[in-house]
């Protein structure tokens, strides 16, 4: 299973809290950790982080906590992903042109391919901003990939296929980290049907 790491997840779902507060508002470390459940020094370390790469901001004081040092139209679940665990990628050799540590890859006959999939994950990170997480789910957020004119699927650039399947199915994620802070995860799974 491909799956981010639980310091990405947590970093996402802070980052998202902190989208949805108004104005000037700011949230303490142990606010947020009794909001989403994380635990303070997990929360106090990400914050810290977070504020190293310059994705958030924060005041001292008894009234004190932490912001968004933009705004969460402008920030996108990419950047906080790779501020808390570097390059998105799913092997080490599809992150960039360098080798990483694999020792397979002066032969490798799918190293290119890696490349453009871990391309197409970025580039669905990238598409999702802060502000929609903040907000209520929608059917689709990004569609990944190219379409298999083979497959039935829609011509390249085209997602209305895609859009009409989500729209029918009407699936929301399961995971407790996709649902607004404080409310109550999901118990009940959902999943697409295939058409």
């Amino acid at each position: 299973m491909l799956r981010i790491s639980r310091l990405a997840d947590y970093g996402v779902v802070l980052a998202t809290r902190l989208a949805m507060l108004r104005g000037a508002e700011l949230r303490s470390v142990r606010d947020l950790s009794r909001e989403t459940g994380i635990p303070q020094p997990t929360v106090g370390k990400i914050l810290k982080q977070l504020g190293r790469e310059g994705l958030v901001g924060s005041e001292r004081g008894a009234r004190g906590g932490y912001r968004l040092a933009h705004r969460p139209e402008t920030l996108t679940v990419a950047q906080v992903i790779t501020a808390l665990e570097g390059p998105i990628g799913v092997t080490e050799c599809g992150i960039d042109e360098d080798e990483g540590d694999c020792e397979l890859s002066g032969r490798c006959d799918v190293r290119g391919n890696w490349q453009l999939i871990n391309q197409a994950i970025a580039r669905a990170l990238e598409g999702i901003t802060l502000a929609e997480m903040a907000s209520p789910p929608q059917p689709v957020l990004v569609t990944l990939g190219r379409s298999h004119p083979e497959r039935g699927a829609m011509a390249e650039g085209s997602g209305e296929a895609f859009h009409s399947r989500a729209r029918r199915s009407r699936s929301i994620s399961s995971c407790p980290s996709a649902t607004r802070p404080g409310s109550p995860p999901t118990s009940s799974r959902t999943s697409p049907r295939r058409g």
